[in-house]
């Protein structure tokens, strides 16, 4: 019985966590599974990055939706590891592994999360079934934030929909 228990405790916390897996390995999944991508574009030094893993990606509500609908990936904005996406490989040439705190930019950054021209951390970058960006949206989100966000994407209203008007009747599930 209490092997029992135990699973099904172990089985529940397993489900609380988001199923991070990296690019290339959204890029394999997608494949099979159709589904809406989500990047989360962060630095180690980044405070509101680490804010966001804190209160937003552990919410129990927004866990369950984003590995329900989407592939959920995790980028080190300025990690040192090469990415192939579409078929192209991504460096960051300017990484410095004896350096604190900020770093070299990595090119797949500069490629997919800048706003206006500007990169901010942390930048959560959308992208449909066919790995085009549908949008990066910068800056700290809570639960209550990203979540019309997220469904706004999943739903494709994005395609035909003010944003703004569509949150002023969202009805939140949280």
């Amino acid at each position: 019985m209490l092997f029992g228990a135990l699973l099904i405790v172990t089985q529940s916390i397993a489900q609380d966590k988001i199923h991070w897996m990296t690019i290339e390995e959204a890029q394999e999944a997608v494949k099979k599974e159709p589904k809406k991508i989500l990047i989360d574009v962060y630095t180690d030094w980044c405070g509101p990055c680490k804010m966001m893993m804190k209160n937003t990606f552990t919410n129990p509500g927004i866990v369950s939706y984003i590995n329900k609908n989407y592939y959920a990936v995790k980028f080190n904005a300025e990690g040192p590891d090469p990415v192939t996406f579409k078929g192209h490989t991504f460096q960051n040439q300017n990484y410095d592994p004896n350096r604190r705190g900020r770093n070299g930019t990595h090119d797949f950054t500069k490629g997919i999360a800048p706003v206006n021209g500007k990169i901010a951390y942390p930048t959560i970058v959308y992208m449909d079934e066919d790995l085009n960006i549908i949008s990066p949206v910068q800056g700290y989100l809570q639960p209550q934030q990203i979540e019309p966000l997220l469904h706004f994407v999943v739903e494709d209203l994005y395609k035909t929909d003010n944003f703004e008007e569509y949150q002023k009747t969202f009805q939140s599930e949280l």
